[in-house]
């Protein structure tokens, strides 16, 4: 097997899936009450994060209503004028003060578990009742002493990192979709947030 292939193995056996599928689970109950969810990163981590936003957004495997989650790096617009003006560590918690609600959920992505703006992120969670969850490389990181609960994929390369980051993003989406269908057998329609 090639050293990479082999390495990416390795990080998979050590990497707490169950946690993710967990949080999966969770996270059906809460859009499925009209809470969103938001997701952030910078880089490849960025790419993660909209990528599970777009399959809760459209659709993972199976067909069902669509789900509230937005990644905070696509708003470009507001990226850059929050950069502008507040500096790029605002970037994600300037808008996650702007758009969450108690009850809502963060999915925070870092191969460093140290990246300024996420972490900034994961303490505007706290502050605003959200439920932050991170996905990281090795710890100990910022990310990790910040977050309701962390995952810190044990690989010494950021791309391995980053690979299992994308394995967990579809567990966390397959475990949505099992906790909707099980609830509403195929039927789930979410509620309209109220408004604020």
């Amino acid at each position: 097997m090639h050293a990479h292939l082999l390495q990416l193995s390795r990080a998979l056996d050590d990497t707490d899936a169950a946690r993710v599928e967990r949080w999966g689970a969770r996270a059906a109950r809460a859009l499925g009450t009209g809470q969103r969810l938001f997701a952030c990163g910078n880089g490849g981590s960025a790419a993660e994060a909209q990528h599970l936003t777009a399959e809760l957004t459209g659709r993972f495997e199976d067909e069902r209503a669509p789900l509230s989650a937005i990644a905070l790096h696509a708003e470009t617009s507001s990226v850059t004028a929050i950069a502008n003006d507040y500096g790029y560590h605002q970037v994600y918690a300037r808008q996650l003060r702007a758009h969450a609600r108690p009850g809502d959920l963060l999915v925070c992505m870092s191969t460093s578990g140290n990246s300024e703006n996420v972490v900034a992120a994961a303490k505007a969670a706290q502050e605003l009742d959200v439920t932050c969850w991170s996905m990281t490389g090795p710890g100990p990181s910022a990310l990790e002493s910040l977050s309701d609960e962390t995952v810190a994929v044990p690989a010494p390369r950021t791309s391995t990192v980053q690979e299992v980051h994308l394995a967990l993003v579809h567990v966390f989406c397959a475990a949505v979709d099992r906790e909707l269908a099980a609830r509403e057998h195929g039927a789930f329609v979410p509620r309209r947030r109220a408004a604020t």
